[in-house]
């Protein structure tokens, strides 16, 4: 099994339709994969209303992350370590250093260089896909 976990570009390109983020999502949810979307990237890119129908169908597929006391420390440390302020792709990189402990871990990711700086610091062994 693999998981997969999304960016907030990863969401955006699924609210705008994009085809091949379609096709990844479909692919992972169809085979079983988990999908992780922590729950600051959902609060970047979620505005409710109608006009997001395919971001409300694509958070069906996904495992919403909590963003809870132990994982929030978790970021704020590897902010700390890494330099950066950016404590919700710090999330992301977290999230995905987890499920890497038990499964090839994706990340789908408009900002590879950034995820991975984050992801390295964690020695987060991750595949990172550009969306």
């Amino acid at each position: 099994m693999t998981a997969l976990v999304l960016d907030a570009g990863a969401l955006i390109a699924l609210d705008r339709d994009d085809r091949a983020m379609w096709v990844r999502l479909r692919a992972a949810s169809d085979a079983g994969d988990i999908v992780a979307a922590p729950a600051g990237v959902v609060a970047q890119t979620w505005r409710g209303g109608r006009r997001q129908a395919h971001l409300a169908r694509a958070l069906m597929h996904c495992d919403e992350v909590a963003l809870d006391g132990a994982v929030a420390r978790a970021c704020g440390r590897l902010c700390a370590r890494t330099g950066t302020d950016d404590v919700i792709d710090a999330s992301v990189a977290v999230a995905a250093a987890h499920l890497a402990r038990v499964e090839h871990t994706v990340i789908a990711t408009s900002d590879p260089d950034d995820i991975a700086a984050l992801t390295s610091a964690l020695n987060a062994q991750v595949s990172i896909q550009r969306v």
